[in-house]
């Protein structure tokens, strides 16, 4: 069978295979990890009674260790439906989901614990007895502030004084009880103002803690990134103590190798400076002297390549002509003599 060439083909047909395989790629790759045969984990559902503030993306545990994340959270009638991920983790028949509390600021996670004696069906729900949800105590701060401040505390009092007054017969241990209540309702009363002070406080703290939710994340961000700072530094500071160790066993491995070379030169060596020490004085003299030929030297050669002096005497007067050198004295003429 004989292909025909490409140039010999219909360009739109062509053009509208290509179309088709690029799109089909593109949609490959952006649901890739939905595909099993690539390994992008299994999807398990589970019934909650409420959310507990658990949103998409949050972390999924087991024992800890994190093996997925949470892909959707949905409300399903009067049940909360969460979708989770998991890559690499048995997921057993009877196990149970919780969500916990990851963080003070209020982050939560999916913690699983892996029961049963087989493995979960991804199509069978996790009914809700076997999920639990965390306590919230922003929430319940909030909520007694709120229900605390709709009491009535003057009502209160007289409601445990009547109380008091009805069981003022009764036997002993009862009025005893009854005489309680209206002591603890006189000392609710008389601290209204500042219960309603501590809830009012209470509550502002709360809200100041999750408006300032984002500061704690950037500072435990940056006690992260410092830890692992640390952390760099610690391992080059590491390689430094190994490198000296090495080079000092090399060091140690070099003397004793070289020790009988270096012996007998380092006993020469000695002897050089015992007598270079015994004969400091006459060092010294000779060292004095040569500053002396050291000037003379420097005067005869100092002023070019060649020897430069002027010897005074040793012609008589009357031999040489007019002007050379003067009648009297040895003082040789400014521009000097060769």
């Amino acid at each position: 069978m004989t292909l025909t060439p490409i140039r010999e083909r219909n360009p739109v047909a062509v053009a509208v295979v290509g179309l088709l395989v690029l799109t089909l790629l593109a949609l490959t790759a952006w649901r890739a990890d939905s595909l099993p045969f690539i390994g992008g984990g299994t999807t398990y559902s589970a019934d909650f009674t409420e959310s507990a503030g658990l949103s998409e993306g949050d972390e999924v545990r087991i024992a800890g260790v994190k093996v997925g994340e949470v892909t959707r959270v949905s409300l399903d009638g009067p049940r909360v439906k969460v979708d989770f991920k998991v890559k690499d983790a048995w997921i057993g028949n009877s196990s149970t989901v919780g969500i916990a509390i990851k963080t003070l600021l209020g982050e939560k996670y999916l913690a699983v614990d892996p029961l049963g004696n087989a493995p979960q069906d991804p199509g069978s729900r996790i009914a809700a007895s076997r999920t639990t949800s965390p306590y919230d105590v922003t929430q319940a701060f909030n909520g007694l502030g709120e229900t605390i401040e709709e009491i009535d505390t003057e009502q209160l009092a007289k409601s445990f004084e009547t109380i008091s007054a009805t069981f003022k017969d009764s036997p002993p241990h009862v009025r005893s009880a009854a005489e309680g209540l209206s002591a603890l309702s006189r000392t609710v009363s008389t601290r209204d103002a500042q219960l309603a002070t501590l809830l009012r406080s209470s509550k502002q703290l709360t809200k100041t803690l999750a408006g300032k939710k984002s500061s704690f994340e950037t500072l435990l961000e940056d006690g992260n990134l410092l830890l692992g700072e640390l952390q760099a530094r610690r391992d080059a500071i590491h390689l430094l103590l190994t490198g000296t160790r090495s080079l000092g066993t090399q060091l140690t491995a070099l003397v004793e190798e070289n020790d009988k070379q270096l012996g007998p030169t380092l006993a020469s060596l000695g002897r050089v400076t015992a007598v270079l020490a015994k004969n400091r004085k006459s060092l010294d003299r000779v060292l004095a002297m040569t500053g002396t030929y050291s000037r003379l030297v420097g005067n005869t050669l100092g002023n070019g390549r060649w020897f430069d002096t002027y010897a005074c005497g040793v012609v008589p007067p009357n031999y040489l002509p007019a002007g050379t050198p003067p009648a009297t004295g040895c003082m040789p003429p400014k521009q000097g003599g060769r």
